[in-house]
């Protein structure tokens, strides 16, 4: 007996040893825990302003009705992987605003609870900690709002005679919860992608514009009820046309990017990439390629594994944010090259900057996770160069086509020279060394 309850508790030891949470450093680990923690002690607080009256059971009953007729469109259409913008907030918000607070942090519950099930299965702890995120938030906008009307937290507060204070504290409440959400989200998205910027994850201007969309409808909505009940058979057709209209954007999105590395794909690196070269020539402004080429990459993913080989080409993507300017293009050509376009760079320049990628790359382990004790991967990278007004440029020259021809051909001698090495293409040589690339001045 004694023996089978070891067995048991070995068992259990095990189990939890292989939650996917343990994947994270260990400051994520307490960050996600305590997060977890917060919003479970804000459910146990929100209690004690009590649950509402048999209207209030209504109104929850159609807005989560609503908000599962949302995810029911989504499992049709199916659930984009990755960071996604959704529509849900039309109907959270109000819960929010008109019910007991309470229901502001349990409502998020049974939303992700029902997209775990009905959509796709997503790692658990992920799903606990954006339902403890979105709780979170939403109380806080039950907070700000009754604070603003000077209101019981458990009381509901009808437009009535003052629409416009009424209206803008439910806006006021809406920001706050982007504010909230937006604040504890964060640190987590700032883990998966170190490189990433506030700017690009937070205030892009596609994403605020989706942001202020979805606070615009939650406010109408939020408003529209507390004067009916009857205006959520007319809000819904119009929610689930803005979550078409979202979906839309994520899938445009999609297709321009490569799914390993978050990099721009080869079509729209070369669409793109095409345009620039003809802006460059057109107004006689220098424009430089590179092909970045991961050497004897075969090996890592023979050694550590396919997956450790997807880690690894997206560490590299991380190294080019780093080095590389907003405008430049950076795409994934195949399944370890990539390409970067440098706008405004003459032909030493894209020299200096491929180098300092090189040279990163060379004497810094990737970060791929999952690794036994004292193993890391590290590889090295050839890069071959090629600019607008180098000697071996004509009119034909300013074709996309022939400038990725000459940085394939200085990448090809990087590779023959002994790998880990820039190239740069000139006449009938090829530059592969900083004395020798000083001769090439600005191009």
């Amino acid at each position: 007996m004694r023996l089978r309850r070891r067995d048991s508790v070995r068992e259990r030891v095990e189990a939890v040893r292989a939650w996917p949470l343990w994947e994270h450093p260990p400051w994520l680990r307490a960050y996600i825990v305590t997060v977890v923690l917060v919003n479970l002690l804000a459910i146990a607080v929100a209690v004690q302003a009590g649950l509402g009256t048999g209207r209030s059971f209504a109104l929850l009953g159609i807005l989560v009705a609503c908000e599962a007729a949302t995810v029911e469109f989504t499992k049709r259409a199916g659930e984009i992987t990755g960071v996604v913008k959704d529509v849900h907030g039309v109907w959270e918000l109000p819960v929010a605003i008109l019910l007991p607070p309470v229901y502001a942090f349990l409502v998020p519950i049974l939303r992700l609870a029902l997209v775990q099930w009905r959509v796709r299965p997503a790692r658990l702890h992920r799903r606990v900690f954006t339902a403890a995120v979105v709780g979170l938030s939403y109380g806080a906008a039950s907070v700000v709002f009754h604070g603003i009307m000077g209101s019981p937290l458990g009381a509901a507060v009808a437009p009535g005679g003052h629409m416009p204070v009424w209206i803008l504290a439910v806006a006021a409440a809406g920001v706050a919860q982007w504010v909230v959400n937006t604040g504890l989200l964060f640190p987590a998205l700032k883990s998966s992608d170190p490189s990433a910027k506030a700017r690009d994850l937070v205030f892009g201007g596609e994403v605020v514009q989706n942001d202020m969309a979805e606070l615009c409808v939650a406010v109408l909505v939020t408003f529209a009820i507390g004067v009916s009940l009857l205006t959520v058979v007319f809000a819904l057709p119009f929610v689930t046309l803005l979550q078409r209209s979202f979906r839309h954007t994520q899938l445009v999105t999609a297709s321009r990017v490569d799914s390993k590395t978050g990099l721009l794909n080869a079509a729209t690196w070369e669409r793109e990439a095409a345009a620039e070269v003809a802006r460059a020539v057109r107004t006689r402004t220098p424009l430089a390629v590179a092909l970045v080429d991961i050497d004897h990459f075969k090996g890592v993913n023979d050694t550590f594994g396919h997956l450790a080989g997807d880690r690894a080409l997206k560490a590299i993507a991380r190294t080019f944010r780093i080095f590389l300017r907003d405008y430049d293009l950076v795409g994934r050509f195949g399944g370890e090259e990539f390409a970067l376009l440098l706008p405004h760079t003459s032909a030493l320049d894209a020299y200096g900057i491929a180098e300092r990628i090189r040279e990163h790359i060379a004497v810094a382990p990737l970060d791929v996770a999952d690794l036994p004790d004292e193993q890391h991967v590290s590889v090295t990278v050839s890069v071959g160069v090629a600019a607008l007004g180098a000697p071996w440029d004509t009119s034909s020259g300013s074709q996309i086509t022939d400038l990725l021809a000459a940085a394939d051909r200085a990448l090809y001698q990087a590779k023959r020279g002994g790998r880990d090495r820039v190239c740069v293409v000139t006449d009938d040589v090829v530059v592969n060394a900083p004395a020798e690339a000083a001769r090439l001045g600005p191009a």
